[in-house]
C-alpha cells in the first residue's frame, strides 16, 4: 500500500507564518518526522521545540513527533564537496527509510522555510522512492522562506528595477560578487562578505533567527555595519549553540 510522504514547509519558525495548506496536511497525516541533530549539536533541541510549538498551535487532533538522528556531515571542506554532501544525503535517506519502516502510516516531514530552497528534504524523498524499499508518494507543501521574511522585515524589494538577483552561498560569494551586484546569501557561517575587497561599495540587509523570539536585524553600508553583524552573530550562536542567518547584498545599495 502506497503511503503519503509530505514535505511540509513550516516557514522560518513563527507559528503565525504557517500556511493554511500546511495546516491542512499536518491534520491529515498520522505522525511527523523531524531530523534530530542534538547529539552533535545539543543547542538544536530548540529547533525541535519550535516545531512542537507549531504542531501544538495548529494540529487539532492527537499528534506524534518522531525524531530521526541525523548523520554527521564531513565539514572539513573536502576537495570533493559535492561528493561529500551526496554521501551525507544517502546516509540521511537510509535513516529516514528505516524510520518509515518502523512507523507505519502517512507522515509529514517538518521542514524549516521552504523545502525547495537550500534544503535537502526533496532529494532525500526522491532517493527513498528510487531505493524502492518503502512505497511512498511524495507531496511537497511550500512554505514562507527566510529570504522572503528578510525582505519584509527590512522593507526592501529583493530585485532592482528590471534587474536580476543571484541566490548564492557563502562558499560561492566571492566568485559571484565578481560579476553580480545584487545577491541573497545563505549558508554563510563565516560571514564571507567580510572578505570582499570593496566593502564601501556594498549595502547589506542582514537577519538572523528570523521569525523567532531571538530575531536579529541589521542594515547599512557593509563597511560600517559588518563588525556589528559579526558580533551579533557570534553572541547569538554562543547563547543557543546555533544561528540561522541570511542577507541581501547589493552593490551601490539602490
Amino acid at each position: 500500500m502506497t503511503r503519503r510522504l509530505a514535505l511540509v514547509g513550516l516557514g522560518p519558525g513563527d507559528p503565525d507564518l504557517v500556511t493554511a495548506q500546511a495546516v491542512r496536511v499536518l491534520n491529515e497525516v498520522d505522525y511527523f518526522l523531524v531530523a534530530d541533530k542534538t547529539e552533535q549539536h545539543p543547542g538544536t533541541a530548540d529547533l525541535i521545540a519550535m516545531r512542537e510549538a507549531i504542531c501544538a498551535r495548529h494540529v487539532r487532533k492527537k499528534w506524534r513527533l518522531v525524531t530521526v538522528p541525523d548523520p554527521e556531515r564531513d565539514r572539513t571542506d573536502p576537495a570533493d564537496y559535492t561528493g561529500a554532501v551526496r554521501t551525507w544525503h544517502e546516509a540521511r535517506a537510509v535513516c529516514w527509510e528505516q524510520t518509515l519502516l518502523d512507523n507505519p502510516g502517512d507522515t509529514a516531514v517538518l521542514v524549516w522555510g521552504d523545502p525547495a530552497l537550500y534544503d535537502s528534504s526533496i532529494r532525500l524523498a526522491h532517493r527513498i522512492v528510487e531505493r524502492g524499499v518503502v512505497d511512498v508518494e511524495v507531496e511537497i507543501v511550500p512554505g514562507l522562506s527566510s529570504v522572503q521574511l528578510l525582505a519584509a522585515r527590512h522593507g526592501v524589494v529583493l530585485n532592482t528595477i528590471g534587474g536580476p538577483i543571484t541566490l548564492t552561498t557563502g562558499r560561492r560569494l566571492l566568485e559571484d560578487a565578481a560579476s553580480g551586484d545584487n545577491m541573497v546569501v545563505m549558508l554563510d557561517g563565516a560571514l564571507t562578505c567580510r572578505r570582499l575587497p570593496d566593502p564601501a561599495e556594498w549595502r547589506i540587509w542582514w537577519g538572523a533567527n528570523l521569525g523567532s523570539a531571538h530575531e536579529q536585524l541589521v542594515a547599512g553600508h557593509l563597511d560600517r555595519v559588518v563588525d556589528d553583524i559579526w558580533a551579533r552573530r557570534t553572541i547569538a550562536k554562543r547563547a543557543r549553540g546555533w544561528v540561522m542567518d541570511t542577507y541581501l547584498l547589493r552593490r551601490g545599495g539602490v
